[in-house]
């Protein structure tokens, strides 16, 4: 009995050692990884020190540039810097707490500078708006670039430090919200000292301009009530059984409704200025198709001239998911309007209209004044790579990367392995403008 007595207690006391032996293991491993992390968030913010003063260096160059092909190679150079300080901010965790000001100030600066870059390799000036404006940004840079320097300075010393980003990412992602820490607090006090930025006033997605953009398809119309709202969408489906579920602010405020359709909840917003029909979603998913997306593409044509939407051409056409959209464009005077894009999709299980967006429409529609082509046809023409062999030719108007819209000749075409691009020729300038790369497949045509 004695001996069985001893014989558990050795048993006990081996599986104690050995269960202690994997929970130290364990705690090793947590260890390494919790290690492997938080050196790749060092290695990160280095770099995001480093590219920083790179921009800094390149924005100052750019200010003592005197020719344009100086002024182009140090652009790119800013731009460069702000691509791959992008990139190591993206490996460092980047919620509402910290790095904020940083990433928007980053991206600003890289978008303004590819797009001064631009200009002056075609041998443009700068006016002295720019030039002032690449001073500011130079000023900022360097304020940026000294405080994240003296913030490394302190991680470097030990009075900062990084592990708490993997804690906060953690505790972040499980709760939800937000987490701030030594380290966070560090980075806001440092960019609370960032100094004001200029106004920039340019052809890029950042530009300030973009963000007072109001839709024109909506000037000089009233607003309406909400059941006048309610009215306008119950006309548009067809159906009146809606509920109102509230409303949306910003350049485009909208009245929100949803309603049972075709065995899902769609949702509808119309805007308060005019009451037109902005958006249609529907959460209903096709089943096998009945219909071809040829027949699919003629009710959506139906279901806008149903709604006096008269005036607009069939562009592209894609099938996802048993369900075909189709993107429509505005024409003038025979030229295609392609800021004023309405998409229609079609289930093909049941030909019912399950979505219709035209923010696009909303925000770019009006009657235009076109130009006469400054260049013709053949002299467009002569623009086109030798490569591409012309299918056929029209005029459009396309919208730049800021929202504004150019005048062009446009040129479909095909390469010799059979894949189809179309190209854009400015109408008034003769500068080749854009190459759209056409994907096309059996679900449809991809414009890239």
């Amino acid at each position: 009995m004695q001996k069985r007595r001893i014989a558990i207690a050795c048993y006990g006391v081996a599986a104690a050692v050995i269960l202690g032996g994997f929970i130290y293991k364990n705690h090793l491993t947590a260890e390494f990884y919790r290690r492997q992390v938080v050196n790749g968030y060092r290695h990160a913010f280095n770099e995001v020190v480093a590219e920083v003063a790179e921009l800094d260096s390149a924005l100052q160059k750019c200010v003592f540039s005197g020719t344009p092909g100086m002024e182009t190679e140090t652009f790119m150079g800013v731009y460069g810097a702000s691509m791959s300080a992008k990139q190591a901010l993206g490996e460092l965790p980047n919620r509402d707490d910290g790095f904020q000001q940083t990433s928007g100030f980053i991206a600003k600066v890289g978008d303004y500078a590819f797009s001064l870059s631009k200009k002056t390799a075609r041998g443009e000036e700068l006016t002295e708006e720019e030039k002032e404006n690449v001073r500011k940004l130079s000023d900022a840079a360097s304020v940026l670039s000294g405080n994240l320097t003296g913030v490394l300075s302190e991680v470097n010393d030990g009075s900062l430090t990084l592990e708490e980003l993997g804690e906060i990412e953690r505790r972040a992602s499980k709760r939800g919200d937000a987490a701030t820490g030594a380290f966070s607090e560090r980075i806001k006090v440092a960019e609370d000292e960032f100094p004001e930025m200029p106004t920039l006033i340019y052809d890029g997605p950042f530009s300030s301009h973009i963000e007072g953009m109001m839709p024109k398809f909506l000037e000089g119309k009233a607003e309406v009530s909400q059941e006048d709202a309610r009215k306008a969408a119950a006309d548009f489906l067809g159906f009146d059984n809606l509920s109102y579920d509230g409303e949306r602010a910003g350049n485009l405020p909208v009245y929100i409704f949803s309603l049972p359709l075709y065995g899902g909840t769609s949702s509808v917003e119309v805007s308060k200025r005019g009451g037109e029909i902005v958006n249609v979603y529907s959460s209903r998913i096709s089943g096998d198709p009945t219909i071809t997306a040829d027949e699919a593409v003629e009710i959506a044509k139906k279901f806008l001239a149903d709604r006096g939407l008269t005036s607009l051409a069939e562009s592209y056409r894609m099938s996802q998911n048993n369900t075909v959209t189709v993107n429509f464009a505005h024409t003038q005077g025979g030229v295609i309007c392609y800021t004023d894009l309405i998409k229609v999709s079609v289930a093909r299980d049941t030909g019912n209209v399950v979505g219709y967006e035209a923010q696009g429409y909303v925000m770019h529609h009006r009657e235009r004044e076109i130009p006469e082509p400054q260049v013709s046809e053949e002299d467009a023409q002569a623009k086109v790579s030798k490569r591409l062999k012309v299918l056929s030719t029209g005029l459009a108007i396309i919208p730049t990367d800021g929202r504004n819209e150019v005048f062009t000749r446009e040129f479909k075409c095909e390469a010799e392995d059979g894949r189809h691009y179309i190209v854009y020729i400015n109408a008034e300038t003769g500068r080749e403008e854009r190459v759209i790369i056409l994907v096309e497949s059996e679900n449809g045509t991809l414009a890239m």
